[in-house]
C-alpha cells in the first residue's frame, strides 16, 4: 500500500528519515527549485528516488483540494512500531520513558500539532489506540511537518489495556483534565517515567481512561474562555514536562 505525502516539510522530512520505502518524488513544473524545494530534490537524488516534473494540474488532480504546495512524494504506508521500540529508545538515551498517549483524538490538526510538540522535546514514543481515532495519514504527516517521520509511533489497539501494562512496568500515567480534582499543571511532579494522555476533542478522556490514570493534571486558566483545545493544552503539558526534566 502506498501514500501521497505533500507539503514541503512533510516530504522533506520522510526524504531525511528514510523510515519508509519511498518510490517517487513529483514537483510542479512552476515551482523554483531553491530553499527547501532544492533541499528535497537533493535529499531524493540522496536516496536514489526518481524525481518527476510534472504540471501543477497534475498534484491538483491527484491531491484534491489539499495545499500540496508543488510537491508530492510517493512512499509505503506509515511505519508503526511496537511499544517495546519506545523504551529501547529510552534506555539508549539513558533518561526516563516519556510517552505520549492520546486518547481518541481525531482531528488531523490537533494529532499533527501534538505529534510536533512530541518531537520537538524528544519523547520516546506516542500510543494511539487505533478504532475511532485519529491515524497517521499524509494529513497529519503534513500538520506535523513531519514530525511523525521521527517519532515511534505505536498503534497499541486498547488504550486502558496498554495503560494498565505501562503501570505494571513503572510508568506514572497521568491525565490532562480540565476538572476539579486535576492537580494544577505548574505544582504536579512529572519528572518521572511518564505516560502523558490527552483526551478527545471536547470529550476529553474517556471514563476508564480517566479511572486508569494514577492522577490527573490541569491548566490554570485565568481568563474570559472557559478551556483550551487538545493541541495547545497537550503541548503546553508536554513542554512543562520536559522543562521539569532538563532543569533537574
Amino acid at each position: 500500500m502506498t501514500e501521497q505525502l505533500y507539503g514541503r516539510n512533510a516530504v522533506r522530512e520522510a526524504l531525511r528519515a528514510r523510515r519508509r520505502t519511498l518510490h517517487r518524488l513529483y514537483v510542479s513544473s512552476g515551482v523554483q527549485e531553491t530553499g527547501v524545494m532544492a533541499e528535497i530534490v537533493r535529499l531524493a537524488g540522496e536516496a536514489k528516488v526518481n524525481v518527476e516534473r510534472v504540471e501543477r494540474q497534475v498534484l491538483d488532480r491527484q491531491l484534491r483540494e489539499v495545499n500540496h504546495q508543488g510537491v508530492m512524494l510517493q512512499a509505503d504506508a506509515y511505519p508503526y512500531v511496537e511499544l517495546e521500540a519506545c523504551f529501547e529508545l529510552a534506555a539508549r538515551r539513558q533518561e526516563p520513558v516519556m510517552l505520549l498517549l492520546l486518547d481518541h483524538l481525531q482531528d488531523p490538526q490537533n494529532a499533527g500539532t501534538l505529534l510536533r510538540t512530541a518531537e520537538v522535546i524528544g519523547v520516546h514514543g506516542v500510543c494511539l489506540p487505533g478504532r475511532r481515532a485519529v491515524e497517521i495519514t499524509p494529513a497529519v504527516v503534513n500538520a506535523s511537518s513531519g514530525a511523525t517521520e521521527h517519532l515511534n509511533i505505536a498503534m497499541i489497539g486498547n488504550l486502558a489495556q496498554t495503560i494498565v501494562e505501562l503501570q505494571k512496568g513503572g510508568v506514572w500515567i497521568v491525565g490532562l483534565e480540565d476538572d476539579a480534582d486535576a492537580q494544577d499543571l505548574d505544582r504536579a511532579d512529572l519528572n518521572m517515567p511518564l505516560g502523558l494522555v490527552v483526551g478527545a476533542e471536547g470529550a476529553g478522556l474517556a471514563r476508564l481512561t480517566r479511572e486508569r490514570c494514577d492522577f490527573l493534571v490541569r491548566l490554570p486558566m485565568r481568563g474570559q474562555i472557559a478551556s483550551l483545545n487538545a493541541a495547545v493544552a497537550g503541548s503546553i503539558a508536554l513542554y512543562s514536562a520536559w522543562r521539569q526534566r532538563v532543569e533537574r
